[in-house]
C-alpha cells in the first residue's frame, strides 16, 4: 500500500458532503435525465437493474437503449423509462441509432456497459457517444475494456472496474492488482484523467487531482450476479441530479453498501438478490439529508 492520504467514506463524511438538494424542485426535469446503454439478448436484466437504481437514487428521468429482442420485455418490466431499441449484430452488440445519439446529446448522465461484452461494436458505439456527450459518462462491464484513454469527453468519465477488469485495463497480472490497489487506482486515474471506482470487499475511488477514498463496509452478499450493476446505476443516477462526478462516485459506493448492510439483516449476510438493493437506496439517502427547516 501507498502512503497517500486516504479518506475513509463514513456516514459524518457524507453529511459534510451533501448532495444537490431536491427541494425548490419544480419536477422530474430538475433532477437530471440519465441515458443507460446496457444489456445483451444474453443478459438482459443489467439494464433492468441499472435503470431502477438510477431511479431510485433520485434521478428525474431514465432512458433506455438496449438490444431491440428485447426492448419490449424491457419497457414492461420497467414503464418508468422510454425504451430505445437498438440494432443488434448477429452475436448481439448494440448499435448507435439517431434516437440514441440525440438522448446523450440531452442527457444529465449516460451509463454504458452492464451486460455487454467488449467488442469492436461495442467500441465503436463508445466512440459514436463520446462525440454527442455532454456530460459525464459512466463505463462498467464491457465498457471497461473497450473504453479508449485517447477519447475526448466533455466531462470526467467514471470507470467501475473490479480487480479483473483493472488488471486488463493496465496490462498488469491480477495479484498485483490485490497487492496495491490504491496504488494502481491513483495511476490509472491520474494518467488516464479519469475517475476510477476499484470495487472489491474494500472499494478504492481515485480522481486525477490524486485524491483517494475507500470504503470498508457492504457484506459478503454483494458479491453476487448484478450488483455492480446497481452500484454503477446508483452513481449515474446521482451524476444526473447534479452531483460531481467524485462526489457520485463516494456517495453511490457507500449507498450500496449500505443497502447490503440493510439487506444483511432482514435477509442474511448471503443469498441477497442484486434486484433486491436499489429499492434500500431511498431510505438511507433519507437518513443523509440535511434537516430541513
Amino acid at each position: 500500500m501507498s502512503n497517500r492520504s486516504t479518506v475513509l467514506i463514513k456516514a459524518t463524511l457524507l453529511k459534510g458532503w451533501p448532495l444537490p438538494s431536491p427541494e425548490g424542485s419544480k419536477g422530474k426535469d430538475d433532477r437530471g435525465r440519465v441515458v443507460v446503454i446496457a444489456g445483451s439478448p444474453q443478459v438482459p436484466g443489467a439494464a433492468l437493474l441499472a435503470g431502477e437504481a438510477a431511479l431510485r437514487s433520485g434521478a428525474g428521468k431514465l432512458q433506455l437503449g438496449v438490444p431491440a429482442q428485447v426492448a419490449s420485455a424491457l419497457a414492461l418490466a420497467l414503464p418508468e423509462a422510454k425504451v430505445m431499441p437498438l440494432p443488434t449484430t448477429n452475436a448481439g452488440g448494440c448499435r448507435p441509432t439517431p434516437a440514441l445519439e440525440l438522448a446523450c446529446s440531452y442527457a444529465d448522465s449516460i451509463l454504458i456497459g452492464p451486460g455487454m461484452d467488449d467488442t469492436p461494436t461495442l467500441r465503436r458505439l463508445i466512440s459514436r457517444i463520446a462525440g454527442h456527450a455532454k456530460c459525464t459518462v459512466v463505463a462498467d462491464a464491457g465498457a471497461i475494456a473497450a473504453f479508449d484513454q485517447t477519447q475526448t469527453f466533455s466531462a470526467t468519465p467514471i470507470l467501475t472496474p473490479h480487480a479483473g477488469e483493472m488488471a486488463s485495463l493496465i496490462n498488469a497480472n491480477l495479484e498485483e492488482v490485490q497487492a496495491r490497489p490504491d496504488e494502481v487506482a491513483i495511476q490509472l486515474a491520474v494518467r488516464a484523467g479519469i475517475i476510477v471506482v476499484l470495487k472489491g470487499p474494500r472499494t478504492w475511488i481515485a480522481d486525477p487531482d490524486g485524491r483517494l477514498w475507500r470504503h470498508d463496509g457492504g457484506c459478503h452478499g454483494l458479491g453476487t450476479s448484478g450488483s455492480g450493476d446497481v452500484l454503477c446505476g446508483i452513481i449515474a443516477g446521482l451524476v444526473a441530479r447534479g452531483a460531481e462526478p467524485v462526489q457520485a462516485a463516494v456517495w453511490g459506493v457507500y449507498l450500496h453498501g449500505r443497502a447490503g448492510e440493510s439487506l444483511a439483516r432482514s435477509i442474511g449476510s448471503l443469498g441477497l438478490l442484486a434486484r433486491e438493493l436499489p429499492i434500500e437506496v431511498p431510505a438511507i439517502l433519507d437518513s443523509l439529508a440535511p434537516p430541513q427547516g
